[in-house]
């Protein structure tokens, strides 16, 4: 396709098609637009991190400082986040490739807690709307928004600065930012609820309201690997898609799919069937089994990844290792062979004369 406009194309040299094919900055509302778009342009990233930080205070702010100010209720917010930790770990460790630097980890947590008030303001805005429709709505409510949303600031989070680091130079590495993207949304969901669970249990004259932040706490630990396992789900083919820039929005659609898929089903089953009534170890167990499952099928993609790796990356490094043995061996040789000069004469040290 022509990259240049018909009539641009048939006109005379000396005709001026300013602001009818072709455009320059002439006026002073040119020179403005030029201005806004290089720092938009130049800043887009920072002026996204920021709006996300000032509706981050807004919405969560007051959440976040009652939660400072009572430092039981802090441990007990945080500790629910210790499952999803070590899910994480877990994640990390399978990456054979090279193990991923602190502060890239840890910008890419800072980014999805953030983001994360993204999905909060979506979800309190259309909610309703779902509701009012019934069982039905709800589980729509779940599959267009909850899912996509959740996973796509998830994403984002991974997308917009670790994506673009050298140190993002394998497929796994996808998975393990990820999980910590997971790690980070579920942190600050899980604060959400258990302080919103103390604050409901002062204002009913509860005498241990720090207890019912536990009972929320023990609840959202349980929930929180399932955010761990979705987005690395989709930060593994976001890794998939890096490398093969070809088909690259195809695969980061498909890992979008798939994380968005398992957490609105989840969501659902977890919200219309009837598990409210389960006690808690009988929705430990349907976790365990739901979670299970998709983190199994995950394993196996990691695993597979690992596989490879070994059997390919460092299978050319033995190779090329015992390639250079060998020319070594040849070119030397042991210090105790005498080399073969194609001469009869024989050394010095071997004449019976001179023993």
């Amino acid at each position: 396709m022509s990259e240049t406009d018909p009539v641009e194309e048939s006109a005379a040299d000396d005709r001026d098609l300013y602001d009818v094919a072709t455009w320059e900055p002439r006026s002073a509302v040119d020179r403005a637009a030029v201005a806004v778009h290089g720092v938009l342009a130049g800043n887009a990233r920072a002026l996204l991190v920021l709006f996300a930080a000032l509706v981050f205070l807004g919405q969560v702010g007051g959440v976040v400082w009652l939660a400072s100010r009572n430092p039981a209720l802090g441990i007990v917010a945080l500790l629910s986040a210790v499952p999803a930790f070590a899910l994480v770990a877990f994640v990390w460790r399978q990456d054979v490739a090279q193990k991923e630097p602190l502060g890239t980890l840890a910008a890419t947590f800072v980014l999805s807690v953030l983001f994360a008030s993204f999905a909060a303001t979506i979800n309190t805005a259309l909610g309703g709307l779902f509701r009012s429709v019934g069982v039905w709505g709800l589980v729509l409510y779940f599959f267009l928004i909850v899912g996509p949303g959740e996973e796509l600031v998830k994403w984002l989070a991974v997308r917009l600065y670790a994506y673009e680091r050298s140190e993002f130079d394998a497929v796994i590495d996808g998975a393990v930012y990820g999980a910590v993207a997971g790690l980070g949304f579920a942190t600050i969901e899980n604060t959400l609820y258990v302080v919103q669970g103390f604050v409901r249990a002062q204002q009913s004259g509860a005498t241990q309201a720090i207890g019912a932040a536990l009972g929320t706490a023990t609840s959202r630990a349980l929930a929180g690997p399932g955010h761990v396992i979705y987005s690395a789900w989709a930060g593994y083919y976001l890794g998939l898609a890096k490398f093969n820039p070809e088909n690259r929005g195809p695969i980061v659609v498909k890992g979008l799919l798939i994380a968005a898929l398992i957490h609105a089903l989840y969501n659902s089953i977890v919200t219309v069937a009837p598990l409210g009534g389960l006690s808690l170890l009988g929705y430990l167990g349907f976790v365990i089994v739901y979670d299970g499952i998709f983190f199994y099928l995950l394993y196996r993609k990691l695993a597979r990844y690992r596989d490879s790796y070994a059997s390919t990356v460092d299978g050319e490094s033995e190779r090329r290792d015992d390639a250079t043995i060998e020319a070594d061996g040849s070119d030397d040789g042991p210090v105790w062979d005498a080399p073969e000069t194609g001469d009869d004469t024989e050394p010095e040290t071997t004449n019976d004369s001179e023993r």
